[in-house]
């Protein structure tokens, strides 16, 4: 009898102890889950030196893919098309916002090079949402809707910070179907509830999607962005811009390697610039820092006029393209006149430059585009005088360029700058550093200007850009630009 009872006894502890751990497993499997989705899976490492070109991205976040079929030549998709009925919104449902109660100044957000993440975009620090948190978007003059990653997030990407929850916004509002400015966004193409216009309890459903056919899906919807506001006196203190349209995307297939979003400052109606022209004037105006300038490295991005961020060097000046048939609303175009390599003048068809009638040529600036790239003929054209040009380097083949050298041990690069003149006088001068990419520890620099198909337009992308400041000033329509050393603004 003692025997049968302690056995007894033996398996109920057995069995209590079986259920113990069963359900601690239970709950550590629910914690590991619930963190996963708040933090949108696990950290990313840190990279110290520039990744190869699966990281370079073309506008609209098209990542550049070796082409196998094309003798490993780099190619990109179409671009967007938008539909025709939305420029006419955009002046009027700005009334909305609700400007700072006090003399308008200089917002100020945080810019960040991306390569500690892997990546070759600039990242951009805001403050969204009450009470504000903190999430990094790419900087992007190429599209127009600023996004976010938000729970539930569905399908999304890694990111190094939790999806943004619009639940625990006081100030989130999502926009109806029946607001106007649903109509700024398409819907998503497997919709199952159209959205009704005359529904005014509907969520307003966004679908933003790109050539290379990434999208991303969610709902459409007004948040408040907390700045950094400088006064003209010079004090400094945050601000908050209430109902600045953003999508809150639950379905994103996009790869940013980190990033929580897209920060959008094209020139259409849902850039973010376009919203704030009402309340802090209609420019803004970034420094690139060098990714090379260290791991802390930081610059700005400005709302507003502020060509005080250059010091007292004086700014050159070209004008926009605008009021042509077949220009994408979005884009920056920018008229050139002719391209010099070491100071020789290129022989260039002028119609290179100009967009036809199909949409294609011409050139636009871009800071969502990792590298510049020119269509045909002017791309063969400028690689050859490169390659004319530089001496005492040896050739390297590179399956990721077309034109790279052996540099292993050399500090300063003596290679030819690149020049580019536009029509009405002003020329932009890119140092050897913003034309030559290098990769460490392999010791090889590549010409950073690629290819691109021609029913594309060119492009000057980010790498170009780096140590300049660059000023939009949408008002006077037009793009200025000094060299700067940005680390230190």
């Amino acid at each position: 009898m003692f025997r049968t009872t302690t056995a007894h006894h033996r398996h109920l502890i057995i069995c209590m102890a079986c259920k113990i751990l069963c359900l601690s497993l239970l709950l550590l499997l629910y914690l590991l889950l619930r963190s996963f989705e708040e933090t949108g899976g696990s950290a990313i490492a840190g990279e110290h030196r520039i990744r190869g070109t699966n990281q370079i991205r073309t506008p609209r976040f098209k990542a550049i893919k070796q082409n196998e079929e094309k003798n490993n030549q780099f190619s990109v998709t179409p671009r967007r098309k938008k539909p025709n009925d939305r420029p006419e919104l955009w002046p009027h449902w700005h009334k909305g916002l609700l400007p700072y109660a006090g003399h308008p100044g200089l917002l100020t957000a945080t810019v960040t090079p991306g390569v500690n993440l892997g990546m070759n975009e600039y990242l951009v620090d805001v403050l969204i949402g009450t009470p504000p948190k903190r999430r990094s978007l790419i900087l992007d003059t190429g599209s127009d809707l600023t996004w976010i990653q938000c729970a539930p997030c569905r399908d999304c990407f890694d990111q190094r910070e939790p999806y943004f929850d619009p639940r625990r916004s006081n100030s989130f509002q999502n926009i109806s179907c029946h607001d106007t400015r649903c109509r700024l966004v398409k819907s998503p193409p497997d919709l199952s509830r159209p959205c009704d216009a005359n529904d005014s309890t509907q969520t307003c459903p966004y679908y933003y999607n790109y050539g290379d056919s990434s999208h991303t899906t969610g709902d459409f919807a007004a948040e408040t962005f907390t700045f950094n506001l400088t006064s003209a006196t010079g004090n400094s203190e945050f601000v908050r811009v209430k109902n600045l349209i953003f999508g809150c995307g639950h379905r994103n297939r996009v790869n940013f390697r980190g990033a929580s979003g897209m920060l959008g400052l094209g020139r259409g109606p849902l850039s973010f610039s376009t919203q704030l022209q009402y309340l802090y004037g209609n420019a803004f105006s970034y420094c690139l820092v060098d990714s090379n300038a260290g791991r802390n490295a930081t610059s700005k991005l400005v709302f507003g006029s502020s060509r005080n961020l250059s010091g007292h060097r004086p700014m050159n000046f070209t004008s926009f393209v605008t009021k042509r048939p077949n220009l994408d609303e979005t884009f920056y175009y920018l008229q050139i006149e002719s391209v010099s390599v070491g100071g020789e003048v290129l022989t260039i068809p002028k119609e290179t430059w100009e967009v036809s009638p199909d949409g294609s040529g011409g050139t636009v600036i871009d800071s969502g585009a990792t590298l510049s790239f020119f269509i045909e003929p002017a791309y063969e054209i400028i690689r050859e005088a490169f390659a004319k040009k530089v001496r005492g380097y040896p050739v390297v083949e590179d399956e990721r360029f077309d034109l790279c050298y052996r540099a292993s041990g050399k500090e300063e690069l003596d290679m030819p700058e690149f020049r580019i003149a536009f029509d009405d006088g002003a020329e932009w001068n890119f140092p050897a550093e913003n034309v030559f990419m290098r990769f460490e520890p392999e010791g090889i620099v590549c010409l950073a200007i690629l290819r691109i198909d021609n029913d594309w337009f060119s492009i000057i992308g980010n790498y170009q850009q780096k140590n300049f400041h660059v000023l939009y000033d949408r008002g006077e329509s037009r793009l200025g630009f000094t060299t700067m050393r940005c680390a230190d603004v």
